[in-house]
């Protein structure tokens, strides 16, 4: 059963419709509903298609807060073999809303952290929404440090609305372990790739995306700040974040274009809820793809693209 955005509302009606007939025909053999069924799910494909080739800016911020959509888990769970998850920051706790370990990409080692949001009320709970604390940071730093010292490849999979803001999180020193963890991104002189998979939102995304190569999802939103803070800054209300997410140029198509991504991976029409498995394969095989590239560089050349890559934003055309 397809949880339904709002402007999905044409597209659940004939959907809804398909399974009403199909439920009537399971009460009564007798019914010939082939014909119609035909009809409507065309149609209903068709209007999905058209809905989904003109997304707004606000709409793309909509899908990629589904809450069906693939999270941390759902990646690895599908991609990486023999996964050993690796928690604590050696400092404080563990934080649940970065999640990381050891395992295997098609054979090949690697390290894996990303954002987990939880998929019901108690896992969400559990991982803070996928806003981490400061120890959060610190873990991925750990985890960064331990794969160049065993000279493993880093993949990092964003998705959060942003680093939690809480008072307990700014007392252990919440900005401090951000920067940390961008610089730790930068210095790495292994390979490092980033997957924006649905929010990559502030300094909390940054924070794990300072990569060689930053690849994004079809339907995801990367920017310095949600378009609800922006609105709130801004206008005074959140009322504008509609006009905040279309200023903002917070798609992969705008990002691209910008130079802030390298790669987006084209989603399944309708989202990337609605085909996890294909979703996720098709983003396996981008990773190795772009791992396959960096492979023969060095590690101070890899940290050279690196930090070049991200100084040489925003300066096209100064002179």
């Amino acid at each position: 059963m397809h949880s339904y955005l709002e402007f999905e509302k044409p597209v659940a009606e004939l959907e809804g419709k398909v399974q009403e007939l199909r439920r009537m025909a399971a009460e009564d053999p007798t019914m010939q509903i082939g014909d119609e069924v035909v009809r409507l799910e065309t149609k209903a494909s068709q209007l999905l298609t058209d809905t989904y080739a003109k997304l707004t800016p606000w709409q793309k911020t909509l899908v990629a807060r589904h809450p069906n959509r693939p999270h941390f888990k759902d990646y690895v769970s599908r991609l990486i073999t023999d996964f050993t998850p690796l928690a604590g920051d050696r400092s404080f706790g563990e934080d649940h809303a970065v999640e990381g370990g050891l395992g295997r990409l098609n054979g090949r080692r690697v390290v894996v952290i990303g954002q987990e949001k939880g998929s019901d009320t108690q896992s969400r709970l559990k991982h803070n929404f996928g806003m981490a604390n400061p120890e959060g940071y610190r873990k991925a730093v750990r985890l960064m440090s331990l794969a160049e010292r065993f000279q493993m490849p880093v993949i990092t999979l964003a998705d959060t609305s942003g680093a939690y803001p809480g008072k307990d999180a700014e007392a252990r020193g919440q900005a401090e372990a951000i920067a940390r963890s961008i610089d730790r991104s930068l210095s790495l002189k292994v390979p490092l790739i980033s997957v924006i998979i649905g929010e990559g939102m502030s300094g909390g995304a940054v924070a794990i995306a300072a990569a060689n190569k930053v690849l994004m999802l079809e339907h995801s939103i990367y920017a310095v700040i949600s378009p609800e803070g922006c609105s709130s800054i801004l206008w005074r209300s959140s009322d504008k974040a509609q006009d905040a997410a279309a200023a903002m140029r917070i798609t992969a198509q705008d990002l691209l274009s910008l130079g802030v991504i390298d790669r987006i991976l084209p989603e399944p029409i309708g989202g990337a809820h609605r085909e996890t498995a294909q979703i996720i394969s098709e983003a396996g095989k981008a990773i190795e793809e772009e791992l396959a590239a960096l492979a023969p560089l060095s590690g101070d050349e890899l940290v050279a693209q690196r930090r070049q890559k991200f100084l040489a934003m925003g300066r096209e055309g100064i002179a």
